[in-house]
């Protein structure tokens, strides 16, 4: 289920509204909060729109729209599918009611009564079953929308001590890489499987006539 949720300005990484957790859900999710805040500090222009970071038992969904980040922390067994329909959904619902707003804002939290649609969007979300049912009846799990095979899926661990990016670019050159490396292996073992062609047959007549010499001088 989703946890906690945070909306802030992209440019600035300015909070403007925030979902209200009770003590516990504070305590728990202290430190991946923390990771937010570093979320944030490495977007910029060219940051992947949506995008999932791996980090223990939680994941970090984010997406971006018309300036404003919308980060929700799930736990990891949640379905990114369903994640970002509710990240879509809450992008709407916002756009809609503060989206003229949202560049000349300059306090923080601006727009902390945008709780009270985040609390009733994540009860709507908060069972998969009802998530799902909801969805079919509202349209909200539109699948070319959510492929979420098309989203980027980073490690915290990445961003914290490899220094990753979450730039687009960044994103293209590892997939151009990982696709290298596929063709190489498909290169290879065609090689393999062509060598195999061409001499199998000298080596199967060459291994008869060693069975032939080997019986008949035996």
């Amino acid at each position: 289920m989703v946890k906690s949720t945070l909306v802030v300005r992209a440019s600035d990484a300015l909070p403007l509204a925030a979902s209200v957790d009770d003590e516990q859900t504070e305590q728990d999710l202290s430190e991946h909060k923390q990771q937010a805040k570093l979320i944030f500090r490495r977007i910029g222009p060219n940051s992947e729109p949506r995008c999932t970071i791996e980090s223990g038992p939680y994941n970090l969904h984010y997406l971006i729209a018309d300036n404003v980040i919308y980060l929700a922390i799930a736990e990891k067994s949640y379905p990114r599918k369903l994640a970002f329909s509710y990240l879509d959904e809450l992008s709407k619902e916002f756009q809609t009611s503060y989206g003229a707003k949202v560049d000349s804002v300059r306090k923080p939290y601006a727009f902390i009564g945008f709780d009270t649609f985040m609390s009733k969007t994540t009860r709507l979300y908060q069972d998969t079953r009802t998530a799902n049912a909801a969805g079919s009846h509202l349209n909200k799990l539109n699948d070319e929308l959510q492929d979420v095979t098309r989203i980027m899926t980073k490690n915290m661990e990445e961003l914290l001590w490899r220094g990753d990016s979450l730039d687009r670019m960044s994103h293209l050159s590892t997939s151009l890489r990982s696709e290298s490396e596929k063709y190489r292996r498909a290169a290879r073992n065609i090689n393999i499987n062509a060598m195999i062609r061409q001499y199998a047959p000298i080596g199967a007549v060459a291994l008869v006539l060693i069975i032939f010499i080997y019986w008949r001088f035996s």
